[in-house]
């Protein structure tokens, strides 16, 4: 492994270095056919801001459109699982598991989704996906109870989302 300049190690050559451009500057995917298989893990997390009483309909099983987090929890499974496909130069890779986790909040639902692989590649990539997309099927699920009287989404927004971990064990 590289070091970048600030010392840490950069399994790709370096912090420097674009690793999705040749030398020329075309696009390319990573070749990482010579990498061992290792144990590899991902979460990231973000959220969504709601009304209150959004909140609570949720959490009474009141919204129209059936439960909002388990079709939610679905969705971010289905996201993980088809990132090769929606992320330009991302490798497809074999997901071994996927948690989700939800935190309803006053104003906000928390998401957490964890993604395991065994493989060449990470999978934060994954992981982001599992949040970002989510967070969209909650929003698609109480958009009725969200619009204002002009038909806007003031009080509602997905923020925050990022990577909280990454880990990699030698196989």
């Amino acid at each position: 492994m590289a070091m970048s300049e600030d010392g840490r190690e950069d399994e790709y050559g370096g912090a420097e270095e674009l690793t999705h451009t040749t030398d020329e500057g075309d696009v390319q995917m990573v070749d990482v056919g010579n990498k061992p298989d290792s144990e590899r893990r991902a979460v990231a997390a973000g959220e969504i801001r709601l009304q209150p009483s959004t909140i609570e309909a949720i959490g009474e099983s009141e919204i129209g459109k059936g439960d909002v987090l388990a079709t939610a929890r679905v969705g971010a499974i289905q996201a993980v699982k088809h990132t090769w496909e929606t992320i330009p130069m991302c490798h497809q890779i074999p997901i071994t598991n996927v948690d989700t986790e939800f935190d309803l909040r006053d104003d906000r639902i928390e998401l957490e989704v964890g993604v395991e692989t065994t493989g060449k590649t990470g999978c934060e990539m994954e992981a982001l996906e599992g949040v970002t997309t989510g967070l969209n099927v909650v929003w698609d699920m109480v958009k009725a109870v969200e619009k204002d009287a002009d038909g806007q989404y003031p009080e509602t927004g997905i923020e925050n989302v990022r990577v909280l971990e990454k880990e990699k064990q030698e196989r």
